[in-house]
């Protein structure tokens, strides 16, 4: 039975480890089109946080790099690797709810891919270490 578990929380953690390698390819291709062209992303309403679209895209891409790495780490069973992932991972959320007036459903879907990140990584992160 604990091996059975052990392989499920394994599965998990490397599930969690795939999604922040995508997490950070796809901030990273939001910084770059802020980047590139920053009229892309049409502002709606006024919020609270408001900065010009060029920091946005350095943020997302730097955050982007970030995340990459750690996804790698934890394919790895790098033991910092699950620290980071959550730190990024909520660092991502943070910078995606700021990001809601430029790409909404975007920002949302991205919370979301974070949200399952943090949890597994949370909750069975440590498995992967004993399996790699």
């Amino acid at each position: 039975m604990s091996e059975n578990r052990s392989s499920v929380a394994v599965g998990v953690t490397v599930f969690a480890a795939t999604f922040m390698v995508m997490i950070g390819f796809l901030h990273a291709i939001q910084g770059v089109v802020a980047l590139v062209n920053d009229t892309f992303f049409v502002v709606g309403e006024e919020w609270l946080f408001q900065f010009d679209v060029t920091t946005w895209g350095w943020v997302h891409l730097l955050l982007g790099i970030v995340v990459g790495i750690a996804g790698f780490g934890l394919f790895a069973g790098a033991v910092w690797a699950r620290t980071v992932g959550v730190v990024v991972a909520a660092v991502s959320i943070v910078a995606n709810f700021a990001w809601l007036p430029y790409y909404p459903i975007w920002a949302l879907v991205i919370i979301a891919l974070d949200v399952f990140v943090i949890w597994a990584l949370t909750v069975h992160g440590r498995d992967i270490v004993a399996q790699v």
